[in-house]
């Protein structure tokens, strides 16, 4: 257990806490009832994936954060959205060969304690490979602060969703990430391997 947070990370079984997990989900993104059952099939379908890891932040027993990737393919549906952004922008390749990072959430009073970093740190270790990508909402969150302190950039921006009006950005990083506050300025351009 961290001596700092009293919150431990540790593999969980997807499907399992799948309820759990969406309870976080909707504290901390703000989902309606309706878009958490919606939600709760796709990541069951998620949890079946070859490469799938699943981590979760505990204390006390309860999830208070959680986050989930795997190999990214081609044909995912998120994959076919972001693929016309990413083509474009000469970054067609960070589509192949990456860890993608699916979500990742910590309830609102949890957050600010490294947790999130934690989590994404031990998803991106775990994977095997040497790049990772997400999307994040495209606008100055602290999400996006921490993506970058890890080293994660900007492949596009304005990236549209199908039944949402929130503008999105995808953002990769090669892996391993880098330690918040560390000071390394990463020199390489984002798709180079």
């Amino acid at each position: 257990m961290d001596q700092l947070t009293g919150v431990t990370i540790e593999a969980i079984d997807l499907a399992a806490w799948a309820p759990q997990a969406l309870d976080v989900q909707a504290v901390a993104f703000g989902l309606t009832p309706e878009e958490v059952a919606v939600r709760l099939h796709i990541v069951g379908r998620h949890a079946q994936q070859p490469g799938v890891i699943a981590l979760g932040a505990m204390s006390g027993g309860r999830l208070v954060g959680f986050g989930y990737g795997m190999p990214n393919r081609r044909e995912h549906w998120w994959s076919t959205v972001i693929e016309p952004y990413l083509v474009s922008r000469g970054y067609g390749d960070w589509l192949d060969g990456v860890f993608a990072i699916t979500e990742l959430h910590v309830l609102p009073e949890w957050q600010g304690q490294g947790i999130g970093s934690r989590l994404i740190r031990g998803l991106c270790e775990g994977s095997g490979l040497d790049r990772s990508i997400l999307s994040a909402i495209d606008a100055e969150t602290p999400a996006r602060r921490l993506y970058r302190a890890l080293g994660y950039r900007d492949l596009a921006r304005a990236v549209r969703f199908p039944a949402t009006d929130r503008l999105y950005a995808v953002m990769g990083a090669p892996l391993p990430l880098r330690r918040p506050g560390a000071g390394a300025v990463q020199t390489a351009p984002a798709n180079s391997r």
